[in-house]
């Protein structure tokens, strides 16, 4: 081990490797950027865990003194996009022979954490754009002829520059160009012209879609959405009082509400055609949220003793969707989907299919395709009147989430699900409560289309995400949220002869207070003929995020075995390719890698060993199909920790009788304990250790801990009579020992993060070292390094991999 530490210690970003590629900046050439040209053997031992080293590479490859202003926002930060690669070879023969996918992984919206600088929002006399490939101005143009015209950064046309950038009409006074956010800030919003609209910009439209069926009111599901939706009025966009809302609720029949504000009381419309289902009457079916929201709280207030005593078992969701459709189409909006049993009258009915036989057979695929094409067909029709739709499954049994999932699929929703869910669990109802309110009051984008430019060479080939697309790169977007990225693979067509390689997303959109915007976000990357800077510049962690979606794909359109081929074939690929272009004959017994792509091994073998894609005949199909619904609009950060889950030792933070408790920084967080290696090597009998895979988190509370720390954390006498499986910390009194009031804050930090990623709301489960069998086995299999049923350990894997490798340099 001291041998491996000064060998990561030595590994820097100081030096520049011997043949390195030349870069051209608009001076002429300039120095190669510092590289990690040094290689790591992976065979020497455990690696590291250090996923910071993605955004260093980044951040050192392009330095924003290349930018026109120099400004230090000139180029995106990865939480808004990242690229595979950060160092864009010339031609496509040397991305070829890297064998590395290039491609990139873009969150338009997120919401912003704490001290973060908002997002320049521009209202200028003009938009300004490149006259012929429609790119707005960024910092990465040039300026020439004395600054009265501006060379486009992708297509290379020239073009005037307005007036107003030197000149304020206003003041009457001159002003300095290099400090428009335009030219100083990757990520911008201009304030959208009458000659971007098409119509009207469209108001926030809510329709929710509710079961009442006996299933949804034994588990009390219509209770709390009830509850939590009552709660949420007030918090939903609104602004000068034009959201709209509609409440349709379902059984074997459709239930309309007319929530006129002339009305005392709403009226409830029933209807039973399931064959040609239509709107029993054109108005007041949608009304204003702020003119009738005594109805709207009356009905949501009454809603569960009207049906408290329905025994009826059908499930007409997809007459429900159809007739919904059909009722805000004309506007467009949100269809809010709340359902607890599989669909099993009218169209759009499902089967249940499940076949626990065919988990981790060949067949297994079967259950993970779409039942019956009804619901994406539904949704494709939704996307050009500007519906999308969002999917709340609760289900004791089968949900089919494989089949469901495509009405969020092909409208940017988005899907969640609560396995056995039961309101009367504080647990249960607290999750989806909290994540329901806050779906309900985050900003969002209306009526949007997204797309991707690139500099002159390089092509958009595939795209990934929810949405649909209009064409070969405009990208459908009926709802933008905070939770959805996307992901686009790229590849060159030509070679690159400009110094840098530039992508610009631009997003036109309606936002929440009704304004039409358009958010832009530019990435410059440098360009390099050296195959060195490629493997050096590369982004571990994009690349596993990239490697996970394409996988979702190739399951969906093939087999999971596939899909999981593809992973480890793409990892022996870009190995293979290091090895033969980096190494010496004298290292090929070594499996090496340059620094910066140490831990991509361990991401693969994560994501190998997750819900989506693990060998298994463990893990149900609406479990799978879930996993790769989250997959599919995860950012990279968050598809990083569900792949290589966060692993901590809570009881080193301190003592249980320490004083006083440990420091909030400025931002009033706490800091979170040394992450460790994922392998039960690292558990301790006395140890308590916390673990977040971004979905869920786990407390392993070791068979020995000290009394002391288990009065402190779960005010108990002893370890046996800790509760286990999902559970909550009783709340922090002024009784509550220190190291049980930094347990409690660290867990309310995580979920206060996850919710500001996604709308998600971790359960905890308590895990005891001597406890329930299957709690602990699931807790285990987050530990991707150790062996896991028919998946190796890692140095098991790394064999595999070598192994691989020599049957790759031999062919």
């Amino acid at each position: 081990m001291p041998q491996l530490t000064q060998q990561f210690s030595q590994t820097s970003l100081a030096g520049s490797p011997a043949g390195a590629g030349s870069y051209y900046g608009s001076q002429g050439s300039l120095a190669a950027p510092q590289s990690l040209h040094q290689h790591v053997n992976l065979l020497s031992g455990p690696q590291t865990i250090d996923f910071e080293a993605s955004t260093s590479v980044i951040e050192k490859t392009l330095p924003s003194s290349r930018s026109a202003s120099q400004s230090p926002t000139s180029n995106c930060a990865p939480v808004w996009k990242r690229s595979t690669i950060n160092s864009v070879p010339t031609t496509q023969q040397v991305l070829n022979k890297s064998r590395i996918p290039f491609g990139l992984l873009v969150k338009p919206y997120r919401q912003l954490l704490p001290g973060e600088e908002e997002v320049p929002v521009i209202n200028a006399p003009q938009v300004v754009r490149c006259r012929r490939c429609r790119t707005y101005i960024n910092p990465w143009v040039t300026f020439i002829e004395q600054g009265h015209r501006w060379k486009c950064n992708l297509c290379f046309l020239t073009n005037d520059v307005p007036s107003f950038f030197d000149w304020n009409p206003d003041t009457r006074q001159n002003v300095d160009r290099m400090q428009r956010p335009e030219l100083t800030h990757a990520v911008v919003e201009f304030v959208a012209p009458q000659e971007y609209m098409v119509r009207p910009p469209q108001p926030v439209v809510m329709l929710f879609l509710i079961d009442v069926s006996f299933n949804a009111i034994q588990s009390g599901m219509v209770a709390a959405a009830s509850k939590a939706i009552l709660s949420s009025l007030q918090s939903i966009p609104n602004t000068e009082d034009r959201t709209k809302i509609a409440i349709i609720t379902f059984d074997s029949n459709l239930q309309f509400y007319n929530l006129s504000s002339v009305l005392n009381e709403p009226q409830m419309l029933v209807m039973s055609d399931h064959a040609d289902p239509f709107l029993p009457q054109p108005y007041d079916l949608l009304v204003s949220l702020t003119e009738s929201m005594s109805q709207v709280q009356s009905l949501l207030g009454k809603l569960p003793e009207m049906f408290k005593h329905n025994t009826d078992p059908g499930h007409c969701l997809g007459t429900g969707l159809t007739a919904a459709r059909k009722l805000i189409s004309p506007i467009g909006g949100k269809i809010i989907v709340l359902s607890n049993s599989l669909p099993n009258t009218g169209e759009g009915s499902l089967k249940m299919r499940e076949d626990v036989s065919l988990l981790g057979t060949n067949k297994e695929t079967t259950l993970l395709h779409p039942q019956t094409a009804f619901y994406k067909n539904l949704a494709v029709t939704c996307s050009p009147s500007q519906v999308s739709v969002d999917m709340f499954l609760f289900s004791n049994d089968y949900a089919d989430i494989a089949t469901l999932n495509g009405c969020a699929k092909f409208t940017a929703g988005a899907t969640y699900y609560y396995k056995a869910f039961n309101a009367k669990r504080p647990e249960d109802s607290v999750k989806f409560t909290t994540e329901l309110s806050h779906f309900l009051g985050r900003a969002l984008g209306l009526e949007a289309v997204l797309r991707i430019r690139a500099s002159r060479g390089v092509k958009m080939t595939a795209f990934h995400g929810n949405f649909f697309l209009r064409s070969t790169d405009l990208l459908s977007l009926p709802n933008v949220s905070t939770d959805n990225a996307y992901a686009v693979e790229c590849q060159l067509t030509e070679t690159i002869v400009s110094p840098l390689v530039c992508f610009q997303t631009a997003v036109l959109h309606t936002s929440s207070n009704g304004e039409r915007r358009i958010r832009v976000l530019t990435l410059a990357l440098n360009v390099t003929t050296s195959i060195a800077d490629v493997f050096t510049s590369a982004d571990q962690v994009a690349i596993a995020s990239l490697l996970a979606k394409k996988g979702v794909d190739r399951t969906l359109t093939s087999k999971i075995e596939d899909a999981r081929d593809a992973i480890q074939h793409k990892l022996i690929d870009i190995l293979g390719a290091y090895k033969q272009s980096m190494t010496s004959s004298g290292q090929a017994g070594q499996l090496l890698t340059p620094a910066n792509l140490r831990l991509l091994p361990l991401l693969c073998l994560g994501l190998l060993k997750m819900n989506a894609f693990r060998d298994t005949a463990t893990i149900p199909s609406d479990l799978r199909s879930y996993w790769m619904a989250l997959l599919y609009v995860f950012p990279a950060d968050m598809i990083a920790m569900a792949i290589h889950p966060q692993f901590y030792a809570l009881h080193t933070v301190l003592d249980a009788d320490a004083q006083p408790p440990m420091a909030k920084d400025a931002l009033g967080r706490l800091p979170m304990p040394k992450q460790l290696n994922l392998s039960s090597e690292r558990l301790d009998r006395q140890g308590v250790f916390l673990l977040d895979n971004g979905v869920e988190l786990f407390l392993w509370v070791g068979s020995a801990v000290p009394p002391a720390t288990v009065h402190a954390l779960f005010d108990r006498p002893s370890v046996d009579q800790v509760q286990v499986g999902k559970a909550s910390l009783s709340p922090t009194s002024a009784q509550t020992p220190p190291l049980g009031r930094v347990v409690r804050d660290l867990i309310a930090q995580i979920r206060a993060d996850r919710m500001r990623q996604m709308t998600l709301w971790p359960h905890l489960y308590i895990v005891r070292e001597d406890g329930d069998p299957s709690l602990k086995t699931w807790f285990l299999s987050h530990l991707v390094e150790d062996r896991y049923e028919k998946m190796p350990s890692y140095p098991q894997f790394l064999n595999q991999i070598r192994e691989g490798l020599a049957k790759y340099s031999s062919g």
